[in-house]
């Protein structure tokens, strides 16, 4: 397919890899022109996770308007668009099948390419997208670690990709680091889960964390995890499990846990709400928690610029919107002279502005998709 030289290229990005359903339409694979998000935090809360059953449902519900939402906001119509990007893994394979199938059949019906995308690279091209709205550009070699409720995982990123009109040019991934078991984000919810914190558990612990300043309690220290394999590896399922052990050992934790747990019976699950239910003991556990979890990812994410002389460092993901996880890595980036790149909070999540960006370099390759595309739960990013 050719296109006229001066003509910028609009793709249509669908994401549904998990619990969002998303669509954005991104221009020259950097302009943002639309981004919507139909979030299902409130349907899967009561279960304390994501129900892959129910997920799939709300996709389903929600695929057609959101478009609809993201076309009206671009100003847009189908007709206008050069092609269809849609998120082809990693994530649950029913979420992932109700996007593919509504991108075929929406490229099919307008004779528009389909482009898949693998959702890691997504999150990489959002720390892009912000990059270009501060007029700032990563050199590379990069470490990129992407740190979610489903993945924790260091890249070396090793090729800028060239947004330039008529480029082909894409960046390629190497694995140098992942979770050997819990990632990150899954470690945040299932503490919250044990603290009666609610769903989903960063963004609750994170702040309740910030709130533990000054506590008086008696101090807990949890040490960092020894990973066997690469020194670069992830673990924090031990993290997880000596929060339980500890709670078992303090049998003064119980009375607060039954009153958080009544609260979010009764619908009260916000940061004011639960604030209050939480004594100081509490409050310093959960900040000894995430003084863990943040030690870890930023150790070995520098260990790992270190390893590889990185050039720049990019954060992404869910658990990127983390306040405190983003002041440690500004310290330490600074020491190392070393640039740091992070989304804006609403790019750290799940969205489709990403997977628009992503799709733009695969356009310009012509690394189009036919109709017996087919969802991959574990497609690895190269």
């Amino acid at each position: 397919m050719s296109m006229p030289p001066d003509k910028p290229i609009r793709i249509l990005g669908i994401e549904s890899s998990c619990d969002e359903t998303a669509a954005a339409v991104v221009c020259g694979g950097l302009d943002v022109l639309s981004n919507v998000v139909a979030s299902q935090i409130e349907v899967h809360q009561k279960y304390g996770g994501v129900v892959p059953e129910l997920a799939s449902r709300e996709h389903l519900r929600q695929i057609v308007p959101v478009v609809r939402e993201a076309l009206m906001q671009a100003q847009m119509k189908f007709d206008d668009l050069d092609a269809i990007a849609v998120t082809q893994g990693p994530g649950l394979v029913g979420a992932l099948l109700v996007g593919i199938t509504y991108g075929k059949t929406l490229a099919s019906a307008l004779h528009k390419p389909l482009i898949p995308v693998n959702h890691l690279e997504g999150h990489v091209h959002a720390v892009f997208l912000e990059a270009h709205r501060e007029n700032r550009r990563a050199k590379f070699p990069s470490v990129c670690l992407i740190v979610s409720g489903g993945h924790t995982v260091l890249y070396e990123v090793t090729t800028a990709t060239d947004h330039t009109e008529g480029s082909a040019g894409r960046s390629s991934y190497r694995k140098i680091g992942q979770t050997r078991d819990d990632a990150a984000g899954e470690a945040y919810d299932k503490v919250a889960k044990l603290l009666a914190l609610g769903y989903p558990g960063g963004p609750i612990l994170d702040r309740l964390s910030q709130a533990a300043n000054g506590a008086q309690a008696p101090p807990v220290k949890f040490g960092s995890a020894k990973v066997r394999g690469s020194a670069l590896d992830f673990s924090f399922s031990g993290l997880k499990t000596a929060v339980l052990y500890h709670l078992r050992e303090h049998p003064e934790y119980s009375a607060g846990i039954a009153t958080r747990e009544a609260a979010l019976a009764r619908g009260e699950k916000t940061f004011a709400e639960l604030l209050p239910l939480c004594d100081p003991q509490t409050l310093a556990l959960i900040h000894e928690f995430q003084r863990a979890v943040i030690r870890d990812l930023v150790d070995r994410t520098m260990a790992a610029a270190e390893t590889i002389s990185a050039e720049s460092i990019l954060v992404s993901g869910g658990v990127a919107a983390n306040s405190e996880l983003r002041s440690a890595f500004e310290k330490r980036a600074a020491t190392a002279g070393v640039e740091l790149f992070f989304p804006s909070r609403a790019l750290s999540t799940d969205n489709a502005a990403m997977i628009a960006a992503a799709a733009y370099p695969r356009f310009r390759a012509k690394l189009f998709a036919d109709v017996t595309m087919e969802p991959d739960p574990a497609l690895a990013l190269r």
